[in-house]
């Protein structure tokens, strides 16, 4: 009674409802500590495996090169010379190409994949053995130093005047079968005797093959119409739309991303549960961004650079279809950041056999 004049019998009412809340509470914070238990052990099971199986792919990365670098070696072979091209001295080696001319089926324009053997005529499916014949009489022990550039661009004539390999930017696709051999084939010079003003090929259904010259496409080596370039990193994006050579459009960001290592005030295991997800965080807003982006430039050609790894997520987790990808090292600020971008992706190597 005396709790009720006094008021104090409401108060305890509300205590006790404010307990049970508690204590409830309480009861979901646990189920739910333990639910992230159980998810971050899998996680951290997981992290392990892949961790396992990319040491395991270095561990055999390495062999494949010591094995390449063994047939170097036993063979004595190295380029005649090689050079970073870019700008207006890459457009001049790209005419010097272009003004080849030789009989019918005497110049080799051919896209060399990184899953490509020259050197060993009947185990790839994607070149014919007449292909790999015609090219091992041109370029006998020399087809060595092409796979090493693989994937690249090969250029070789009949008469073993011009033997070189470009690592353009943009590699075409092969079309179909791109069996390339010389006649009865159909890559017809009937398609490259097409006046020299007019494109023959696509970055999308080039076909390699031997022609009266070398098939080489502009847009696989130079910024041409409208294009998007991106740059991603764990912590940065930068984003350019470009008319040719001239960016038209840009936008760019940082994020706060922990580094790779705690120093202090977490466990590791913690602490990289935050950084995975502030990067996906990160992740989320540069797929958002290059998302309205591309809704603007619906026809552009879309390049992804960056950390080989970030950009590979993006690409798998989203619904671009990039013309390209490549791993630069680009630092500063975002902008800055994405000039070096630009200018590291736009360079082809030459290498002379």
């Amino acid at each position: 009674m005396l709790d009720e004049l006094l008021g104090r019998a409401s108060l305890k009412e509300r205590i006790d409802e404010l307990e049970e809340e508690r204590d409830n509470l309480e009861a979901r914070y646990e189920a739910e500590s333990e639910r992230r238990a159980d998810a971050a052990t899998a996680r951290q099971e997981a992290e392990a495996e892949v961790n396992r199986l990319e040491d395991r792919i270095a561990q055999l990365e390495g062999e494949l090169e010591r094995l390449e670098d063994d047939d170097a070696a036993t063979t004595g072979l190295e380029y005649t010379r090689q050079e970073t091209l870019r700008g207006g001295r890459l457009e001049e080696v790209l005419d010097r190409l272009e003004s080849v001319r030789t009989e019918p089926e005497g110049a080799l324009t051919a896209v060399v994949s990184d899953e490509d053997d020259l050197r060993s005529t009947g185990q790839r499916e994607r070149h014919s053995p007449q292909f790999d014949s015609d090219l091992a009489a041109v370029l006998g022990e020399r087809t060595v130093l092409v796979d090493e550039a693989a994937p690249c661009l090969l250029c070789v004539d009949d008469a073993g005047l011009v033997s070189v390999v470009l690592e353009p930017p943009v590699l075409p696709a092969e079309f179909g079968s791109g069996d390339g051999e010389r006649s009865g084939t159909g890559n017809s010079n009937s398609t490259s005797n097409a006046s020299a003003g007019t494109s023959a090929t696509t970055a999308s259904d080039f076909e390699s093959g031997w022609r009266d010259r070398f098939v080489l496409e502009r847009e696989w080596f130079l910024p041409r119409g409208h294009s998007v370039l991106a740059l991603v990193r764990t912590d940065l994006f930068a984003v350019g739309v470009y008319d040719g050579d001239d960016r038209i459009a840009y936008r760019g960001f940082e994020s706060d991303v922990k580094g790779s290592h705690s120093k202090g005030g977490f466990s590791q295991a913690r602490f990289e549960r935050i950084r995975d997800g502030q990067i996906d965080d990160h992740l989320d807003d540069c797929r958002d961004a290059l998302t309205d982006v591309l809704a603007d430039e619906p026809d552009a050609r879309l390049f992804l650079t960056g950390q080989r790894g970030v950009i590979e997520t993006l690409a798998d987790e989203s619904d671009f279809a990039p013309d390209a990808t490549a791993a630069v090292d680009a630092t500063g600020d975002p902008k800055d950041a994405l000039e070096d971008a630009y200018g590291s992706f736009w360079t082809t190597e030459l290498s002379v056999l």
